[in-house]
């Protein structure tokens, strides 16, 4: 995916997924791409993805362009959607990164497809508290993966823990999960930057990959549409910076 022979496949990439890859938005001409790996990481025009109430930082916004599941609790998200005999929000999260307020939160998963844009952005404005590296298996995060009471891959995989600090959230831990042939997660941000929701954070080198946030308890009120879609076991197609909820901790 790496070597100068790989660019032929771009074209081929695209043309799998005709309709599903915008073109148009991506900020570089297909013959820029020097290696397949560079276009699967690409970056697209500025005003492409219009960022949710920018000013407001008491809203948050989605973190990739990706098929979205959203949960109040953790007790929901296992009865609806992850099957996982151990799955946890400390196992999730490691014993170091995680709170009590983080155990009954809120559970927002965004998963992303090969055709997707593979940068994921930040969902709130606050700080870089902590930036951990888990290291791990690289299992597939689709569907059938998830929904096995067999595997937990969310709390197996390779990921990076970080926990932003928030004025209007409190904490909010931001989760990168790799996957299959997802050799690396690369971030362009570091622990102490203060950054602003809608801000790139990173990006996933090839293959399927997923993010997790975890709201502590009572911080947020996921929109409604997120959740009746997500308690029906149907994940809602998204994009960056697209309303994701209002935090219940402002006044």
């Amino acid at each position: 995916m790496d070597s100068p022979e790989s660019a032929a496949d771009i074209p081929k990439f695209v043309e799998s997924f005709k309709g599903q890859i915008n073109l148009a938005e991506v900020k570089y001409p297909l013959e820029h791409f020097k290696t397949f790996n560079e276009f699967f990481i690409r970056e697209l025009k500025p005003g492409s993805r219009p960022i949710s109430s920018p000013e407001c930082d008491n809203i948050a916004v989605c973190a990739a362009d990706c098929r979205l599941m959203a949960f109040k609790t953790v007790d929901d998200s296992s009865r609806f959607w992850i099957k996982g005999r151990k799955f946890s929000v400390q196992g999730l999260l490691g014993k170091e990164m995680c709170s009590n307020a983080f155990v009954d939160g809120t559970l927002v998963i965004f998963r992303l497809a090969p055709q997707d844009y593979h940068r994921f952005h930040f969902p709130v404005s606050g700080i870089i508290e902590q930036l951990v590296d888990i290291p791990g298996c690289l299992y597939t995060v689709n569907p059938i993966a998830v929904n096995s009471k067999y595997c937990n891959v969310f709390t197996e995989n390779k990921r990076v823990v970080s926990i932003i600090s928030t004025a209007d959230f409190g904490k909010v831990a931001f989760v990168a999960i790799g996957a299959t042939m997802v050799g690396s997660i690369n971030f362009t941000k570091k622990k102490g930057d203060h950054v602003k929701k809608g801000d790139e954070f990173g990006y996933f080198s090839f293959g399927g990959s997923t993010v997790i946030c975890v709201f502590e308890k009572n911080s947020i009120a996921i929109d409604e549409d997120l959740l009746a879609n997500s308690s029906r076991s149907l994940e809602t197609l998204v994009c960056v910076g697209m309303r994701l909820g209002i935090s219940t901790k402002s006044s």
